[in-house]
């Protein structure tokens, strides 16, 4: 039996390697549920969070994740909202290593879907009061 994809790591493949057959893709697909492939072309994912705080948490450590993989996904932020999507530039289409970095994305909700504190956000005013005026000469 071979390593579960979220144990494996990231590995880089030369430009013109040829993408997945469709075989592979949906046998590897099949051990990611929840994400989906577009267009035969990339993997994408969505997820609901309760608040901007959590959502941008969870970004955050996806991209330190993918800075660790050396595999950087697009990731798409908003109110509660966070979508990734995935593919190997270099391929020009699915790679293993787009399986792996999506196993691994899927235990970050449990760990970085915690209420966030931040004081700081709470006391912030919009807009900032202006800069004062310098003195007179």
């Amino acid at each position: 039996m071979s390593p579960a994809l979220r144990d494996r790591h990231c590995e880089s493949y030369p430009e013109g390697t040829a993408p997945l057959s469709v075989d592979r893709r949906d046998e590897l697909l099949e051990e990611i549920p929840g994400w989906r492939v577009v267009d035969g072309h990339h993997l994408r994912r969505e997820w609901s969070f309760p608040d901007f705080l959590t959502a941008l948490a969870f970004v955050n450590a996806a991209g330190a994740l993918a800075e660790a993989e050396k595999h950087h996904p697009d990731l798409f932020l908003s109110w509660g909202k966070v979508a990734v999507e995935i593919w190997t530039h270099t391929v020009n289409g699915l790679s293993e290593r787009d399986f792996i970095l999506a196993a691994k994305l899927e235990a970050l909700p449990r760990r970085a879907a915690r209420r966030v504190r931040c004081p700081r956000a709470r006391r912030a005013r919009w807009p900032p009061p202006a800069p004062p005026t310098p003195p007179a000469r």
